[in-house]
């Protein structure tokens, strides 16, 4: 069963002109960041490590109608990437919000389960 794209976009540059190779996918569960040309690459994150996200919308990007959404995860391999120069970037980062809100409750995750023991160990020398 393939999974459904709730949104897809390219990186732009020039103008807002998306003449890159770099093409993101959010799914329902998941989201892709597939780069390159000739060498390909292709993460996968799931919704549900996300912890984080910061929407960046420097003077540049505004005056095309762009913003990058910069988002930290618990995933080991990509623990920060960036949906760079896309359009409609506050739409998208309360839709992704709401997705990972969603799917975090799905599978019964808390942030605390993201902290390391000595975090943990800290929190409870200060109570």
């Amino acid at each position: 069963m393939a999974d459904k794209i709730v949104w897809q976009d390219r990186k732009r540059i020039i103008f807002g002109l998306p003449w890159t190779f770099t093409k993101y996918k959010l799914m329902e569960d998941k989201i892709q960041i597939c780069t390159g040309f000739l060498n390909k690459k292709e993460e996968e994150i799931r919704l549900y490590r996300i912890m984080d996200n910061t929407l960046e919308k420097p003077l540049g990007q505004r005056i095309f109608g762009l913003g990058t959404i910069k988002c930290n995860s618990a995933d080991k391999t990509t623990p920060v990437f960036y949906l760079a120069r896309i359009k409609n970037a506050d739409k998208v980062r309360n839709m992704l919000s709401d997705m990972v809100e969603k799917e975090r409750t799905r599978k019964r995750v808390s942030g605390r389960e993201f902290m390391s023991y000595d975090e943990m160990d800290e929190e409870d020398d200060i109570n």
